[in-house]
């Protein structure tokens, strides 16, 4: 039987998946492994069934020991590994795409509720009981007829399009390419973010981070937004320059932020916390039972798959 380590606690039932399959390592107090810690555990190990919390870096796959084979990463994003360095040791990356789309686009229709219906001042006011209705407290925008923006119309992206467009929201898309009409929907693509940014109201990034799209949110890139927009972010982190944004918030020039995702997880920048006009989550995307069962399963299946067959359909670093 083959032996795995899984780096974090998985939900019950997937744990014993886990063990009926392999002779499974599993880590039952939760513990965030350091490296050092993550290559000793590897020890007689045939394959990791990772988290995205693990940086396995170039360093460390270099020091995995050789009887590793395959790397099953438990998230659909893959950022935390050296894809690279992995495929040069011979080792198989995988992830588990396509099972997180309805429960992340849920959370980017929440960012983009709370953000423009200002939930974070209403949910403070509330709890402390010192709030008294008038005709002018707390009006936030109505999402009905304003523009979103959507940055990566992958399945994600399509999603949120579908759920705002029966909120009376217009759809308007950047992506790589221009999507087939019946996917678009009735969305208007811009083949540049200049154009796309112009257009909207409301983003949500949705894109993955490259090197392209890092910091693409950026002191440069924000001026082309109208006045007032919101901006959520239910992607990846770095794709936002944190500084540019906290002071496009204090300028007036961005009305609202909406953040599952954010730089140094769980580390916000405190200058986010000196905003009113924040509405914050902590990387909650995924997290349903159904979806987190999903994940884990595919992470599991995965490995089955390579070592039954030698091939994975869910390799992210082979051709």
């Amino acid at each position: 039987m083959k032996k795995i380590l899984i780096t974090r606690r998985l939900l019950r039932s997937c744990e014993e998946k886990a063990s009926k399959s392999f002779d499974a390592k599993l880590n039952l107090n939760d513990e965030l492994y350091s490296q050092e810690t993550l290559v000793k555990l590897s020890e007689g190990c045939d394959g990791i069934l990772s988290s995205i919390t693990d940086k396995i870096d170039e360093k460390i796959i270099y020091k995995l020991p050789e009887t590793i084979k395959i790397i099953s990463n438990f998230a659909v994003g893959f950022g935390n590994i050296d894809l690279q360095a992995a495929k040069k040791r011979g080792i198989i990356v995988t992830n588990t795409p396509d099972v997180l789309t309805d429960a992340t686009a849920e959370i980017g229709v929440l960012l983009i509720l709370g953000a423009c219906r200002r939930a974070s001042e209403g949910i403070d006011s509330a709890r402390k009981s010192d709030w008294k209705w008038s005709a002018d407290y707390l009006i936030g925008k109505q999402l009905t007829g304003s523009r979103l923006g959507i940055l990566g119309m992958g399945r994600i992206g399509q999603k949120i399009a579908k759920i705002a467009k029966s909120l009376g929201m217009i759809i308007h898309y950047h992506n790589r390419s221009k999507l087939s009409s019946e996917k678009e929907n009735g969305a208007v693509y811009h083949d540049n973010i200049k154009s796309l940014f112009s257009e909207s109201d409301v983003l949500s990034i949705c894109c993955p981070s490259t090197k392209e799209t890092q910091n693409l949110i950026n002191k440069e890139t924000l001026e082309y937004f109208p006045k007032g927009a919101v901006i959520t972010n239910v992607a990846r982190g770095d794709i936002v320059d944190d500084e540019a944004l906290i002071d496009a918030l204090q300028r007036r020039k961005i009305y609202a932020v909406g953040l599952d995702v954010y730089k140094n997880e769980p580390n916000l920048n405190p200058g986010y916390l000196k905003q009113k006009d924040v509405f914050i989550l902590p990387h909650l995307g995924s997290a349903t039972k159904e979806t987190r069962t999903a994940m884990a399963n595919l992470a599991i299946d995965n490995i089955v798959e390579y070592f039954n067959t030698g091939r994975c359909k869910n390799k992210v670093n082979w051709n």
